[in-house]
C-alpha cells in the first residue's frame, strides 16, 4: 500500500481510501474522462473505440485491421447474412475430458456446464476481429475520451453523444456505460422468436415484433436535447403469437440519468385495451413470456439502471467466446436444428479467442436482487456483453449466459444474432433472437421520439 509522508494523517488516510475505492470502481464521478494525451492513443496503438490494435504475442489473436466494413459479394439489403469465414475450418473442440487444458480461457460459467452436462463442447475456430462501426460513430468517440463522465453516482452519464463515453475505462461502471451505448444503429427492426426449452427438448415459440430508436447514436442529435430527453433508448415490443399472449405491447423510454428518473415504461393489454404504466419492467422481474427463465434486465444481456450492484473491473483477459455466429443466423436452419435439449446445437456454435473486459457485479448492501452477483465479459473490439454468469444466494453458479453475435455489415452493426441463458438448476434454457425462419432485421427503419410515446401505443393497440 502506497504511504503520503509529506502530507498530513487525515489526507493520507483519504488517499488511500481514494486508491482502494478507484481499484474496486466504487468512485465512479472522480475518475472519468482521460487526458488529450492518453485519447490521443485511439486510431493508433488503440482501436477508435479504445481496443488494443496489435495481437497477442502468441499470434492467437491477430491486428484489428477495421474490421468488415463492405458486404461480400452478392449480397442484398434484407438477406440473412451469408458466413464471410465459411471455409474456416476448427482449430480444436473443448468437451468436459479437457477443460483443465483451457481452464485459463473459459469462463467460470462454461466450466460451471461441462461439469453439468458430459456432452456439451466448444468448438472453436480462427479468431477474426469482424468488429466494425460508422466512421461517425469512432470520431463521437474520440470527442468523449475527454469529456465524458458519470453523473448521479455512476447511474448515468454526461458530457458524451453518439460515441461510447469512455473508450480508456477505468472503472467497472465506465466498461458497463460503453455497452449500453454501443452501436446499433440510429434505427432497427427486428421479428424474432423465443423458445424456453423444457429439460427433454420441448418448447413452445413466442414471436416479437421489436422497434428501436437508439436516441443517443441519432446523427441529427444534440447534446442539449439528450439533457433535455433524458432518453437513450426507445423500444416497443409487440407479441405475436401465442394466441394468448397476442397483441400485448410493451414500450419504454431507457433513461440517461437513471436516479434523475427511471425507466418509462407502459404496457397495452390487449385484452382490456388499455394502456397501464409498468414500473416492474426491471431489475429482477420476469422476463417477457419467458416462463421464468430470465429477468428482465437480463434481455439483450444486461439492461436498465446499474444502481443495485458494485461494479468491479477485474481487467482484460484472453477468453473463449462465441463470436462470428453466422452458421446459427443462417436461414437455411430451422429451429428444431438449433434447439435441442439442455443446451443449443454446439454443432451449429462457433466460438473464438478474444481480449475481453471482466466486470464482476456485486449486490450492494441494502438492496436486493435474483442475482446476488453477476460477471460479465465483455469484447474489447465492440463493447458488446459476450457472456455472463449469474451467481445464487449461495454462491453457486446459476445460469450462463451468451450472445452469440455477428457484424451485420449493411449498417456496421456488431450484435447479438441469439442469446442463450442456460439454467444449471432445473436443466432448462432460453432461446431468444431466433430469426432463422423470419425475415431479417430492418436497420433502415424510419421512426422519431413520437412513435414512441403513450399515444402512439393507443393507436398501435386499436389497430
Amino acid at each position: 500500500m502506497k504511504t503520503f509522508p509529506q502530507f498530513p494523517r487525515s489526507f493520507r488516510l483519504f488517499a488511500v481510501g481514494l486508491l482502494a475505492a478507484q481499484a474496486l470502481g466504487f468512485c465512479p464521478s472522480i475518475r472519468a474522462a482521460v487526458s488529450e494525451a492518453e485519447a490521443a492513443r485511439l486510431g493508433k496503438e488503440l482501436t477508435p473505440l479504445g481496443a488494443e490494435m496489435a495481437g497477442n504475442a502468441a499470434r492467437s489473436i491477430p491486428a484489428w485491421t477495421g474490421g468488415i466494413t463492405t458486404p461480400p459479394a452478392g449480397y442484398k439489403v434484407g438477406d440473412h447474412h451469408p458466413d464471410p469465414f465459411a471455409g474456416d475450418q476448427p482449430l480444436y473442440t473443448i468437451t468436459a475430458a479437457d477443460t483443465s487444458k483451457y481452464e485459463s480461457q473459459l469462463t467460470a460459467g462454461y466450466q460451471a456446464v461441462f461439469k453439468a452436462y458430459g456432452d456439451y463442447k466448444l468448438v472453436v475456430y480462427p479468431t477474426h476481429r469482424s468488429a466494425s462501426n460508422p466512421a461517425r460513430f469512432y470520431a463521437a468517440t474520440r470527442k468523449n475520451a475527454t469529456t465524458g463522465k458519470l453523473v448521479s453516482d455512476g447511474n448515468g452519464i454526461g458530457g458524451a453523444i453518439v460515441g461510447v463515453p469512455f473508450p480508456i475505462p477505468q472503472s467497472g461502471l465506465e466498461v458497463l456505460w460503453n455497452f449500453l451505448t454501443r452501436y446499433r444503429g440510429v434505427a432497427a427492426g427486428r421479428h424474432l422468436d423465443q423458445a424456453a426449452v423444457e429439460r427433454g427438448g420441448g418448447y413452445q415459440l413466442v414471436k416479437f415484433d421489436d422497434e428501436f430508436l437508439f436516441n443517443y447514436t441519432r446523427p441529427d442529435v444534440t447534446a442539449q436535447e439528450l439533457e433535455a430527453s433524458n432518453t437513450l433508448i426507445y423500444f416497443k415490443q409487440t407479441v405475436v403469437s401465442p394466441a394468448r399472449l397476442a397483441g400485448t405491447i410493451l414500450l419504454a423510454q431507457e433513461t440517461m440519468d437513471q436516479v434523475k428518473e427511471p425507466r418509462r415504461a407502459w404496457v397495452y393489454n390487449a385484452g382490456r385495451r388499455r394502456v397501464t404504466r409498468a414500473p416492474n419492467v426491471a431489475y429482477d422481474n420476469p422476463g417477457t413470456a419467458a416462463d421464468g427463465q430470465r429477468t428482465s434486465d437480463q434481455f439483450d444481456m444486461f439492461n436498465g439502471a446499474p444502481d443495485r450492484y458494485e461494479w468491479k473491473l477485474v481487467g482484460k483477459k484472453e477468453m473463449i467466446v462465441p463470436y462470428n455466429s453466422y452458421r446459427l443466423h443462417s436461414d437455411k436452419l430451422k429451429y428444431g436444428e438449433i434447439l435441442k435439449p439442455l443446451h443449443i446445437n454446439q454443432d451449429l456454435a462457433r466460438y473464438e479467442l478474444h481480449r475481453v473486459w471482466v466486470v464482476d457485479a456485486t449486490l450492494k448492501p441494502g438492496t436486493s436482487h435474483l442475482y446476488p452477483r453477476r460477471t460479465f465479459y465483455i469484447d474489447e473490439d465492440s463493447w458488446q456483453i459476450l457472456a455472463a454468469d449469474q451467481y445464487d444466494a449461495r454462491g453457486q453458479i446459476w445460469r450462463v449466459s451468451e450472445a452469440h453475435c455477428i457484424n451485420y455489415y449493411d449498417a456496421q452493426v456488431f450484435w447479438s444474432t441469439l442469446e442463450v441463458h442456460i439454467d444449471l438448476q432445473n436443466g432448462r434454457y432460453l432461446a431468444i433472437g431466433l430469426d432463422n425462419e423470419n425475415p431479417m432485421y430492418d436497420f433502415t427503419l424510419k421512426r422519431t421520439a413520437a412513435d414512441f410515446t403513450p399515444d402512439s401505443l393507443r393507436r398501435d393497440g386499436v389497430r
